[in-house]
């Protein structure tokens, strides 16, 4: 896009005539030092910038005193973007953090432009800061590629209603994010009470009724506990190995599934990497990685396509899908090892896996519930891609001055 295609009372500008630009800081050499962290202090790094959706509000790391001694605590609402790694990856600090130096700091003068605008603006030059640092021995960029940028600058009041309007979309998907981690917790808690804890077997041996359920659920499970090879587990549940329950199927060989388009989900040995215009498995399933270090487990409520990195789980007998996802997540499956010259799960291994299966009314019973929650993080993740696709169309219209303010609030009421 060239200058001329601008308003003409939107200024070309650089990053620095706004504010202040500096790389993040990490002194020590080697970078990662086990004295360094464990502390207060939170340390972002590239990665957690990629998945944060523009705004940091989790992170992986923290610093300690000593780690911060080495580097920079940076305040809330500066802007970073990765030179290094995850190239051009850019979010907001909620909260004070430190950063390393493959990580840009932009901290605004606010009297001449909104941190949230100029966010925007960097997902809108990507892909032109992406080409830059495309051909060097490892792509990065630096402080002088990001000086040289120059980028079209409405006036302040502008800039505050255009974040305003983008920033509106990102935090509906934001919060439809926050909803269904919670009704996952929630699964997981409620799979933990009932298949790892037993606490409604334990509150019927107590004479006491289980919490949080009716007469007709409270029947399904036992009101004593049996001695097997797991130790105590509610009478009636049979202990079992997943090689008499289930076995693991073989995904297929799909050399263009990157670039294929469906409606169905592709999964590889460390979860989704595509889309496919079949489904191998025809309904909600697990997925096993086969190859590779580090050999996820993932689940999908949907049909799904599967290649030759990962399995699927195929039931013997019947039960419900989720239950067999929680309970396989708590199999090292990266220590199930082949043997082989390339890490490989072990499906032998994995038959010989005792697992405790509850009677097939309760898996329905516990089913039944998480599949609600199921439906409700469905339709959430529906409702984001939606905004999402608003946004990004919104994105380059606005940030160009094609869609003016007016022209933009009548655009997003529609």
């Amino acid at each position: 896009m060239t200058p001329d295609s601008f308003p003409s009372d939107w200024p070309l500008v650089k990053l620095g005539d706004l504010g202040e630009v500096n790389r993040g800081r990490s002194r020590h050499r080697p970078r990662y030092a086990e004295h360094l962290y464990g502390g207060i202090y939170p340390f972002i790094q590239t990665g957690d910038i990629k998945a944060s959706g523009g705004r940091i509000t989790r992170h992986t790391q923290t610093y300690n005193e000593a780690g911060l001694a080495q580097s920079r605590l940076w305040p809330a609402n500066t802007m970073c973007i990765t030179i290094a790694a995850n190239i051009a990856e850019t979010a907001i600090l909620t909260y004070p953090a430190c950063f390393p130096d493959s990580v840009v700091g932009f901290i605004a003068d606010n009297s001449q432009c909104n941190i949230h605008f100029i966010e925007y603006v960097f997902r809108f030059l990507r892909e032109q800061i992406q080409h830059e640092a495309t051909g060097s021995v490892q792509d990065n960029i630096n402080l002088e590629t990001l000086a040289r940028l120059r980028f079209a600058l409405p006036p302040l009041i502008e800039q505050n209603v255009i974040a305003h309007i983008l920033g509106s979309l990102d935090d509906k998907i934001e919060l439809n994010r926050r909803m269904n981690e919670t009704l996952e917790a929630m699964a997981r808690a409620l799979f933990k009470s009932w298949f790892i804890d037993f606490d409604p077997v334990r509150a019927k041996v107590d004479g006491r009724k289980p919490e949080g359920m009716d007469d007709e659920a409270a029947s399904l499970f036992a009101d004593s506990f049996e001695d097997s090879k797991l130790g105590k587990v509610p009478k009636g549940w049979r202990v079992l190995t997943w090689g008499d329950i289930a076995t693991l199927e073989y995904g297929k060989s799909l050399r263009s599934y990157q670039a294929a388009t469906g409606r169905f989900r592709v999964y590889g040995t460390n979860g989704p990497i595509g889309w496919h215009t079949e489904a191998l498995c025809p309904q909600a399933g697990v997925i096993i990685g086969r190859k590779g270090a580090y050999r996820g487990i993932h689940y999908s409520p949907f049909p799904f396509f599967v290649i030759d990195t990962a399995f699927y789980l195929k039931e013997r007998v019947p039960f419900d899908m989720k239950w067999a996802y929680f309970e396989l997540l708590l199999v090292d499956i990266n220590g199930m090892d082949s043997g082989s010259a390339i890490p490989s799960t072990s499906r032998d291994d994995f038959y010989n896996l005792p697992v405790c299966l509850p009677p097939s009314e309760l898996l329905n019973r516990f089913g039944t519930q998480v599949r609600t929650w199921e439906r409700m993080q469905i339709a959430n993740s529906s409702q984001s891609e939606t905004l999402g696709h608003l946004r990004d169309s919104l994105l380059p219209k606005l940030l160009s001055g094609e869609l003016r303010i007016k022209d933009a609030e009548r655009f997003v009421g529609d």
